[in-house]
């Protein structure tokens, strides 16, 4: 049974389709400040939320119930990413605003504070334009092929990446984006990290000590959400707009979704994924073999890489027409 978590602004949709294609949906959390969500299929009934300023909260029966962990360690209650090793389902990375990562490695029971974060020669000049006196981790990726390998995205100011599971790090490697949004890997490419970013898309094929920026027929290119095709390297997807204001603000909305394919970009527009005006950015998922957006319309699946798009039949009310949606994941 396919279950989608959805967060929003302030509330967490949890979505379940049964045997008959149908959905049922719950609705948790509606009093924290929603930021980011993980969840990974090799322990399904496990779900991270990280909250604004009620810190890490963690499921283990499939989002039925929450409780608070983590907070004896972390030195800050904004949790702006969370991330689930794809190597170990009970290695998780979070991280937080100001910028830290923490690290557990027994399903969020105990954490461990990675050092090195902000000892970075640019973190002068990192800052967040919405609180310029601070800034925060943004993504936190882990390589699927190589456990050590960590990329960490500052928002705003540089990409940090280690080779030693955190106890180095390098920062803003050849070519790197320095507003990056998100990260992704692919286990089929080893070497292969996508970028969606303020400042443009950027992709690397060595493990990301170097980035290009293929961006031809990319129209707008204030990138938020990127996945591949989790069959096919070459084939990504990315949501963009023109800028901040365009991508967030339901007053101001204006976003698309665009597919590349090993070469030119091309707009998903007029293929059942509302985009355009009125429209956030879409924040992206993927699990077995399809792909599901969620912005302010609703929630999308695509069973052919974006050619074509459902809407999943949940109850969508008026206040979610008026919010981003903070993350998604699928088991």
């Amino acid at each position: 049974m396919t279950t989608v978590y959805a967060a929003m602004r302030n509330t967490l949709l949890v979505a379940r389709e049964k045997r008959d294609g149908e959905w049922t949906v719950e609705y948790r959390l509606g009093e924290y400040d929603l930021q980011c969500l993980a969840a990974s299929p090799a322990a399904p009934e496990r779900v991270f939320v990280g909250t604004f300023e009620n810190g890490l909260l963690r499921s283990t029966d499939s989002g039925e119930s929450f409780e608070r962990v983590g907070a004896d360690i972390f030195d800050s209650d904004r949790v702006m990413s969370v991330t689930v090793s794809p190597h170990d389902p009970a290695e998780v990375w979070v991280g937080t605003e100001p910028s830290a990562v923490y690290r557990s490695r027994d399903a969020g029971d105990n954490w461990k504070r990675v050092g090195g974060i902000v000892d970075q020669s640019s973190e002068p000049e990192w800052y967040f334009p919405p609180r310029p006196d601070t800034h925060h981790v943004r993504w936190i990726e882990l390589n699927p092929n190589d456990s050590r390998r960590v990329y960490v995205g500052i928002e705003l100011g540089a990409l940090l990446l280690s080779d030693d599971a955190g106890e180095t790090w390098g920062e803003r490697p050849q070519g790197s984006r320095r507003d990056n949004h998100s990260l992704a890997t692919h286990p089929d490419a080893p070497g292969r990290v996508y970028s969606a970013a303020g400042d443009g898309y950027a992709e690397s094929t060595d493990s990301g000590e170097s980035w290009t920026h293929p961006q031809e027929g990319l129209g707008h290119r204030y990138c938020w959400s990127v996945r591949p095709d989790p069959s096919d390297p070459d084939t990504v997807l990315v949501s963009s707009a023109s800028g901040a204001r365009t991508a967030h603000s339901v007053d101001s909305a204006e976003s698309y979704v665009y597919r590349r394919r090993g070469g030119v970009w091309e707009s998903l527009d007029d293929r059942g994924l509302p985009m355009g005006e009125g429209v956030v950015r879409a924040t992206l998922a993927t699990h077995e073999g399809e792909f599901y957006a969620a912005n302010n319309r609703g929630l999308f699946r695509s069973a052919d890489t974006g050619s074509s798009w459902e809407r999943l039949s949940v109850d969508w009310s008026e206040a979610f027409e008026r919010q981003a949606p903070r993350g998604l994941a699928v088991v």
